[in-house]
């Protein structure tokens, strides 16, 4: 059972025993990341649970898993993934014929008139999975480099296409969302070029809370899409249950 309260033609829904303050029309900023705010905020897209997303999650997360077991188990997922990223593409009604008669359907846009973004170097892994699936997408390239004693996140290089925000829509591609600082510094980098955050769709093997949070607290136009939500970090900032150096694990860079 759910309470509605309605500010503004938004619908927000909460659970019951939850809290939640609304002064003069606004909401107040420390309501949960999952509460739905409809178009202000959306809710992260996460993978149905079943057998095969868990089965594939119980590879990769598994520290004995060999490299070739925990490459071809995260293709997998991050292809599944790419496929609900794609879902939320913008749209153009066509109707086409068929042997029998017309039918009314939609038209994704053209490959090459996307892009998508990896933060390195992490995401050159997903980056692979998307050239299979659209050969033609276009491709930038953003170096966040995390301070190991402080966790905040350096910006050391980028490479974009020069007409990146006229373009559809932009994949941010990343496997680990912790903190959510990496993101934001991609995520900024994309804006201070023009790009709209609505039209960035940001893809994501794990993410922490904390990282949604942050992600949203400050571009709550992004969609996020992922195959699970974990609920904490450690001390190191990382994921916890996690799985560990996503990048490291991928490349063979683990010293395993």
């Amino acid at each position: 059972m759910r309470s509605v309260i309605r500010i503004r033609k938004r619908c927000l829904r909460v659970s019951l025993h939850r809290t939640v303050s609304v002064s003069g029309g606004r909401l107040d900023r420390t309501i949960p990341y999952n509460i739905s705010l409809g178009c202000a905020m959306e809710k992260p897209i996460v993978l149905r649970d079943t057998p095969l997303t868990r089965a594939l999650h119980t590879k990769i997360r598994d520290q004995f898993s060999s490299r070739h077991t925990f490459v071809t188990c995260s293709d997998r997922l991050v292809q599944m993934l790419l496929e609900e990223a794609c879902a939320l593409l913008p749209t153009e009604e066509v109707t086409v014929d068929t042997p029998c008669g017309p039918f009314q359907g939609v038209r994704l846009p053209e490959e090459e008139s996307l892009c998508a973004v990896s933060i390195m170097r992490g995401a050159d892994c997903m980056l692979g999975v998307v050239r299979t699936m659209m050969p033609s997408i276009a491709v930038g390239k953003i170096l966040i480099q995390r301070d190991e004693a402080t966790a905040l996140p350096q910006l050391m290089y980028s490479k974009l296409p020069p007409d990146i925000s006229s373009r559809p829509a932009v994949l941010l591609l990343d496997p680990m969302l912790a903190t959510g600082g990496s993101a934001v510094a991609a995520l900024k980098v994309l804006i201070q070029q023009g790009v709209e955050p609505r039209k960035v769709i940001f893809v994501n093997v794990v993410c922490a809370k904390e990282g949604i949070e942050a992600v949203k607290a400050a571009y709550p136009e992004v969609r996020i899409v992922t195959s699970a939500v974990d609920p904490i970090l450690n001390e190191k900032k990382y994921i916890v249950p996690g799985l560990g150096d996503f990048g490291d694990r991928y490349f063979g860079t683990d010293g395993s």
